[in-house]
């Protein structure tokens, strides 16, 4: 309820409003109290009350009633009970729904509400996957390099792709970006299929986002109030708790610096915030922390809702300053004293003990302290909390579809699209170097093909060429021979002329000595022989003679 400009959140004891002042509710704040306490229903009175000044607020429906808030309330007995006790006859309370835009991370109760993998950070990544120091590292790395080279990192396929890419290529890249175990990066893989598993497949991917579409304003100038379904992801702390860190990481990003204005320019609620906190490290709570403080001046305000203040860290603890803390119940001495700490932190009200009594609120009842003029804390009050001008029940199916379908954004986020980024990129690149290494082996194997083909024809090059040469040889031998039978021939027919020739000469000598002989001779002869027959007859008369004739005729036949 708004009255006298300020939000009317609940009635103390002695029935003043105990309002929160529009200018201060960017100072964040906390609502604390066991389950069953009324928690939800000072969620819905405060998101009603913003956006009836036309803040639009974002806030987690873990158990799937919130978004009751779109329906307006339903006259009962009880109602009027609380109408007249309330006196909000007489302040105009009437039933209302209010504009409401449903997500879901998962598309089933919502619009689906999509980021991408790049948006998120290695930071937040390695978080949800719970990845220790080595391996956040070497995620970072591997968003660098992306960044590096210019690839969109949109979904989880593109996170795989890029991990797989690093691993191939990690001798390459160590000298720019240091070694890089393919065994860490193995586990950094397994993590990604993990978190598909859990959802991170239909989380991560386009359309994602904008976060400027949570500042709509719906019918009548009323804040839109965005509610996002959390009754399946609550099952994942991490996946929660993370992405509701990031929302508000952007919505710091995005927003300019305002200082305080007269009201907030959004309201975050987080529920179930001990998630958030829960086994974080140090430099994620350092993280938070550093949002929350510097948020503030944006114009946000960012309200924790979970069971027990401990579950906050003190740094963040100091920055709520606007609290409502419902029962909580000590059954332990570690509950008494989370109770005593809890108590501890209000403006101590001398009218009643803050302990005890808030370990004996009723549902419905709180303890409160708003900050007042000057940012100073409220003395601490006991309050019954209003009720909300919308529905308690949650909403039926058909009715939720129709909210769904009818807001604007509908459209918009309905269907995921799948954008070129580091998956096509490097499968395109991947299936070039393929190509071309196939190319490559190819080309080699032609080579070597050719090779042993020049080879072949190289080896029957030379023995042609030794063939050839080998006739070649023997025609020469063979020349050689016939040439030296030629000239043994020649030799011999030369010879057998020669020798013809010398029995010719012989002849003709022989012919010439006939003939000389036959004149001369025979006057020799017959000289001989008539000195031989002289002779003979000198030496023995008639005998002498004859055998002188009879040799000197042998002689002349020769």
């Amino acid at each position: 309820m708004i009255s006298d400009n300020r939000i009317w959140v609940a009635n103390n004891e002695a029935g003043e409003k105990i309002m929160l002042t529009p200018k201060l509710a960017n100072r964040h704040g906390l609502v604390a109290g066991a389950t069953g306490t009324g928690k939800t229903v000072t969620l819905k009175v405060m998101a009603e009350s913003f956006s009836d000044m036309g803040v639009p607020v974002f806030m987690a429906d873990v158990k799937g009633d919130i978004s009751s808030i779109a329906n307006p309330g339903t006259d009962s007995a009880d109602m009027q009970e609380r109408i007249n006790r309330f006196g909000l006859a007489q302040a105009g309370f009437s039933y209302a729904g209010y504009p409401v835009a449903l997500w879901d991370i998962y598309g089933e109760k919502g619009m689906p509400l999509r980021t991408t993998i790049s948006e998120m950070g290695p930071l937040l990544l390695a978080r949800i996957m719970e990845l220790n120091d080595t391996q956040t590292d070497i995620l970072s790395i591997v968003f660098k390099i992306a960044d590096d080279d210019n690839l969109l990192l949109t979904d989880t396929k593109d996170l795989k792709a890029m991990l797989n890419y690093v691993s191939e290529h990690a001798k390459e890249l160590e000298a720019s970006y240091g070694k890089m175990s393919s065994t860490s990066i193995s586990s950094i893989v397994r993590a990604v299929v993990a978190l598909e598993i859990a959802g991170g497949e239909k989380f991560f991917g386009e359309t994602a986002l904008n976060v400027a579409d949570l500042f709509a304003i719906g019918d009548g100038g009323r804040g839109m109030i965005n509610i996002l379904d959390s009754s399946s992801l609550i099952n994942n702390g991490k996946l929660y708790s993370t992405f509701l860190l990031w929302l508000l990481s952007e919505l710091f990003e995005m927003l300019p610096e305002v200082g305080d204005l007269d009201k907030p320019k959004m309201i975050f609620f987080f529920d179930e915030a001990h998630l958030l906190f829960k086994d974080a490290p140090k430099a994620l709570v350092e993280k938070v922390e550093q949002v929350v403080k510097l948020i503030r001046s944006k114009g946000v305000g960012v309200y924790f809702c979970t069971q027990n203040p401990k579950d906050i860290p003190d740094g963040v603890l100091a920055q709520l300053g606007n609290k409502v803390q419902h029962a909580l119940h000590a059954y332990t001495p570690a509950d008494q004293k989370a109770v005593k700490a809890a108590a501890q932190s209000f403006r101590e009200n001398p009218a009643f003990d803050t302990y005890e009594t808030i370990m004996s609120l009723g549902t419905g009842e709180a303890v409160v302290s708003f900050l007042e003029d000057g940012g100073v804390p409220g003395i601490a009050q006991k309050v019954s909390i209003l009720p909300p001008r919308s529905q308690f029940a949650a909403l039926d199916d058909a009715r939720r579809d129709g909210v769904i379908k009818g807001n604007i954004l509908y459209s918009k986020y309905e269907k995921a699209y799948d954008p070129e980024s580091a998956y096509e990129v490097l499968a395109r690149k991947g299936a070039e170097d393929a190509a071309r290494a196939e190319e490559e082996a190819r080309l080699e194997q032609e080579a070597k093909e050719q090779a042993k083909a020049e080879a072949a024809a190289a080896k029957e090059q030379e023995k042609l060429e030794a063939s050839q040469a080998r006739a070649q040889q023997k025609a020469a031998e063979m020349q050689a021979r016939a040439e030296a039978r030629q000239a043994e021939a020649k030799a011999k027919a030369e010879a057998k002329e020669a020798a013809a020739e010398e029995r010719r000469k012989k002849q003709a000598v022989k012919s010439v000595g006939n003939s000389v002989a036959g004149t001369v001779g025979r006057e020799v002869g017959k000289q001989a022989l008539s000195g031989m027959g002289s002779f003979g007859k000198r030496l023995g008369g008639n005998v002498g003679a004859s055998i002188g004739r009879g040799l000197f005729s042998t002689l002349l036949k020769m």
